[in-house]
């Protein structure tokens, strides 16, 4: 993933699914942030974005409403892939963790060793769910998809049942296409 320079000012919108209200932070071109509201780092993210990129203001985007339609279609059944621009800062590791993540087919689970291996790091387990923690672009980056060694649902900051719910529509999707 590369770092963009986020046009001036960035844009929050709140988004309602099914599984509670979501915080968008946009530009006109690219999403920055999608997280639940109930996330305990997202005041933390959200500090860090406001240092690094400004103020954020409230309103919505060319972004953020593609994002509502495509959110839309995901819940509805009716889509399993993403077509935002994202725009997330991390350290080389972390962005090579994020673009594995993201080669997780729907319906899919693979477990944080698995990861490891993929990226050639097979000894950075514990980086590897660090990484997979800072995500900030919740769903579409997949985080959810990275389950414990053994097959349990581990280590969601949206909450473990979110995870569940996103895993079995996942399935369900899965079956559809």
């Amino acid at each position: 993933m590369s770092v963009v320079i986020a046009a001036q000012p960035l844009v929050l919108t709140r988004l309602e699914t099914p599984l509670g209200d979501m915080v968008a932070v946009t530009d006109d071109a690219a999403l920055h942030l999608f997280e639940f509201h109930d996330r305990t780092a997202l005041a933390s993210e959200m500090r860090r974005i406001e240092q690094r990129c400004g103020a954020v203001v409230d309103g919505t985007t060319a972004a953020s409403e593609a994002l509502a339609r495509e959110l839309s279609e995901y819940f509805a059944g009716a889509r399993t892939t993403f077509s935002a621009r994202i725009v997330q800062r991390g350290t080389p590791f972390t962005a090579q963790v994020w673009a594995a993540l993201c080669e997780i087919p729907c319906g899919e689970t693979r477990s944080y060793s698995q990861i490891a291996d993929r990226i050639g790091r097979p000894a950075a387990v514990r980086a590897v769910a660090r990484a997979n923690g800072a995500n900030q672009v919740a769903i579409l980056v997949p985080c959810h998809r990275v389950i414990g060694a053994d097959g349990t649902l581990v280590g969601y900051g949206g909450k473990l049942w979110r995870k569940q719910w996103l895993l079995d529509h996942e399935r369900r999707l899965d079956r559809l296409f």
